[in-house]
């Protein structure tokens, strides 16, 4: 009888000379050449074959949870993913795909660990979270940290995997584990923004290929976009589904901690909860100097070093056109003042409709100006083009959802929140480029003496919550 090795090894060799045959019909007949490598019938069932003496392992082991769950999932082939793995959301169904030319180079253990790992990502609620970051940080900010938040907790990696002292190491870091994704993200995104200006930053890749044969950790997750649409809601009570169904007997702690946080958290936080969680990730903004040489070209005494600002950098802007009270606005900011009060800040109040009316610095609730009288119809991409100008941390957009379709401009370095007003439905964008969340009557603990009192002092680590799921 076969060994795992060989099988494997003989499947390899077999799936290497399909990518090459799909390489060569796509040189000979550029036009009409074939759109994705062949996957014979036999083969497939044989590659599957193998993937089920891995579940087996898996079902055998401690944690035989990952064995379960996968066992609720889809399987299928592809040859154009940039990872031994990958997963996403079609048909009702979380579906687990392949790519052999990645995969069988891998040993039996890590083969479990990279299944593992994709499952870990669908308990962390990771295809949901990584929506709500996108346009703020690139797509290999996020897929680094969705990796070492995942990867932590595993063992047996393949050799190329992201852990956090490769990112440490390799971006001049010294992140600690066990924080959340949303926090790695914007340290590391601040660790490229540098390497950018240096002059150092990698090639952008382009798009996914027919045939990828190599890891490639910019686009690994790029397979998540391709899911179903879906609301966060549906996708989350499918999720606790199958968590329920895949728990035959006790899990390792932070398994347990990992699905009792998913069932935990709300399936909808309200706009002022999820502006707590943005400030938490945000990053401050870094300041050249002439008293520091550069960290990464120390001998470069033409290039300056840095220093953190730590001063966070925001914009309030407020559709006048819309159907937002005063009161409800006037309510909203006091909300956002009370928020941002533990962090050097700085807030920028934009006045807007069709196109910029008014802009001016507000530092307290006594700065709130009486909103303009010229009122004319709803676009977004004014705000957004000056917005790209400021440097900004995060943008707060109160509207009654009731714009364009879609943005000239897209944003550039900041997150976004869009508040949509109680009398509106909806953001008319097609791509929000940020999380959209509904206005509700917000109860004020704080009173206005308080208000008047916010914190203009330092930046304290102390202040930052942590983000949950």
């Amino acid at each position: 009888m076969e060994t795992f090795d060989t099988q494997a090894q003989k499947l390899y060799i077999r799936s290497y000379e399909l990518v090459q045959d799909f390489l060569r019909a796509a040189r000979q007949n550029k036009s009409q050449g074939p759109s994705q490598v062949h996957i014979p019938a036999d083969f497939a069932a044989e590659f599957f074959r193998l993937v089920d003496k891995v579940n087996l392992g898996l079902m055998e082991d401690k944690d035989n949870f990952y064995g379960y769950f996968l066992f609720q999932m889809s399987k299928e082939i592809r040859f154009d993913i940039s990872s031994p793995t990958g997963v996403n959301f079609k048909a009702a169904k979380y579906v687990i795909y392949f790519n052999p030319v990645i995969f069988l180079t891998l040993t039996l253990k890590q083969m479990e660990t990279t299944i593992k790992h994709e499952i870990l990502h669908v308990v962390s609620l990771h295809l949901i979270r990584a929506k709500e970051l996108r346009g703020s940080c690139s797509a290999l900010a996020m897929n680094i940290a969705m990796d070492i938040t995942i990867n932590t907790y595993l063992d047996y990696l393949p050799p190329y995997a992201t852990t956090l002292e490769w990112v440490n190491l390799n971006y001049g870091l010294k992140l600690l584990p066990f924080e959340t994704f949303e926090y790695y993200a914007a340290k590391v995104q601040t660790a490229l923004d540098l390497l950018e200006e240096a002059g150092e930053a990698t090639e952008d890749p382009g798009k996914n290929q027919p045939a990828e044969t190599a890891y490639d950790p910019e686009k690994t997750h790029d397979i998540w976009q391709r899911s179903d649409p879906v609301d966060e809601q549906t996708l989350r009570g499918f999720t606790e589904k199958v968590i329920d169904a895949s728990q035959k007997g006790s899990i390792p702690a932070y398994l347990e901690s990992l699905i009792s946080s998913l069932k935990s958290s709300k399936a909808d936080l309200s706009w002022n909860l999820y502006l707590q969680r943005l400030m938490g990730s945000v990053t401050s903004n870094p300041k050249k100097t002439v008293t520091r040489r550069n960290r990464r070209q120390p001998d470069r005494l033409d290039l300056r070093g840095e220093l953190k600002s730590y001063k966070a950098k925001i914009a309030v802007a407020l559709d006048i056109s819309g159907s937002i009270s005063d009161e409800e606005f006037n309510q909203a900011v006091k909300e956002v003042l009370s928020i941002v009060k533990n962090y050097n800040h700085e807030i920028l109040m934009i006045e807007c409709d069709s196109e910029i009316r008014r802009v001016y610095t507000l530092k307290s609730v006594k700065d709130i100006k009486s909103r303009s009288k010229i009122r004319g119809s709803t676009r977004f991409t004014p705000v957004f083009e000056f917005a790209n100008t400021k440097k900004l941390n995060l943008l707060v957009y109160f509207t009654d959802g009731k714009g364009e379709d879609e943005l000239r401009v897209k944003p550039k370095g900041y997150k976004t929140l869009w508040v949509i007003s109680g009398k509106g439905d909806r953001l008319s964008l097609k791509e929000a480029y940020g999380v959209v969340k509904k206005l509700d009557p917000i109860e004020i603990k704080t009173n206005e003496w308080d208000m008047i009192q916010v914190e203009k002092g330092g930046y304290s680590m102390n202040h930052q919550e942590k983000i949950g799921m």
